[in-house]
């Protein structure tokens, strides 16, 4: 991958709402030469989607998250390529890593209450043959994403550490 390509994907990445003239000002060239890369970083797949990140804490509606660890046995010719695969399929599974440690896997997951949370996992990452066992943790506050701070403008409170 070229500099200039890196730079317009670090420049996006950090803001994807960011112009095509605005980067390309930013990196001293033409709007159409940034225009190209990110239409063909988009092409090759190195750019997936355009987000935002929103502090859940100032959003009416109410949902429950959890990080789920998964243990699995890895099939002969997909290793964890096929069980990944599966569990991601749900509508419910937002974000999926294959981890070293002791679990395989770590499954990010939202749900209406933590028992239709609980009821995902019992239900259906659970009953895959090549689960071995889950563990759990869910998510009460979120202070960092994607490198954003999740504050609200007035959370001024004085830290209480010496």
């Amino acid at each position: 991958m070229e500099k200039l390509e890196k730079d317009v994907l670090s420049l996006i990445s950090e803001d994807s709402r960011l112009t095509t003239e605005r980067v390309a000002a930013m990196l001293g060239t033409d709007a159409d030469t940034v225009k190209r890369i990110i239409s063909r970083l988009e092409q090759d797949g190195v750019i997936v989607k355009y987000t935002a990140i929103l502090n859940t804490d100032s959003v009416e509606e109410d949902f429950v998250e959890a990080l789920i660890e998964v243990k699995v046995t890895p099939q002969r010719g997909h290793g964890f390529d096929m069980i990944a695969g599966e569990i991601a399929a749900h509508a419910e599974v937002k974000n999926l890593y294959l981890m070293s440690g002791a679990y395989d896997l770590a499954v990010i997951v939202q749900g209406k209450s933590l028992r239709s949370v609980s009821r995902f996992v019992s239900e259906k990452i659970s009953t895959y043959d090549t689960v071995l066992s889950t563990a759990t943790h869910f998510i009460l506050k979120k202070y960092k994403v994607e490198g954003a701070m999740m504050r609200k403008d007035g959370d001024s409170r004085l830290s209480v550490q010496a």
